[in-house]
């Protein structure tokens, strides 16, 4: 069911009209970003539009790929929520990202954090991590974060190589 805003804009002579601020700050919507146009009956529907979104069935597989043939545990998220996890408690699976997150996504560099606690959903995570930003068509839209208890091995080349093929299917 659609819920009313109360706020009404006029369509521009170009037929444009203009998102309030709070509404697209409440969607998490940035300048510059795509929105997804749907109707459905007599409404038009906007939506933010993802391009991780139609990559989760891949995210999925990768994720297990990697945990099933080199045990190590990822997340895949994009600027919203976790999309795939293996290795990982279960409920991580579409948990919403913090500001932490968004802050590495945004600052477009690899972080390395050994013995490192993160708690999530009332759970703590303590261990080695490694956050690799998703950058696509010059824009960060994504993570992948590898986890393991014990020391780093090759998960920092593994991550780099799962960003890599994110990059490489959405830049077209």
């Amino acid at each position: 069911m659609l819920k009313s805003t109360g706020i009404i804009r006029r369509i521009d002579e170009l037929g444009r009209i203009v998102i309030p601020k709070e509404i697209r700050r409440n969607l998490g919507i940035r300048d510059g970003e795509n929105i997804e146009i749907f109707m459905e009956n007599e409404s038009i529907i906007l939506k933010k539009y993802n391009r991780l979104e139609s990559t989760q069935e891949l995210a999925t597989k990768l994720c297990n790929l990697i945990y099933n043939t080199f045990n190590y545990s990822i997340i895949i998220t994009d600027r919203e929520k976790v999309l795939s996890s293996s290795g990982m408690p279960e409920f991580i699976n579409n948990l919403k990202i913090n500001s932490e997150y968004l802050n590495i996504m945004e600052n477009r560099e690899i972080i390395i954090k050994e013995n490192y606690e993160i708690n999530v959903d009332n759970e703590t995570l303590n261990g080695n991590f490694i956050f690799i930003p998703i950058i696509s068509l010059n824009d960060s839209i994504g993570l992948v974060i590898m986890y393991n208890k014990e020391k780093l091995t090759n998960e920092l080349a593994l991550g780099k190589l799962i960003s890599s093929i994110f990059n490489e299917k959405l830049d077209i």
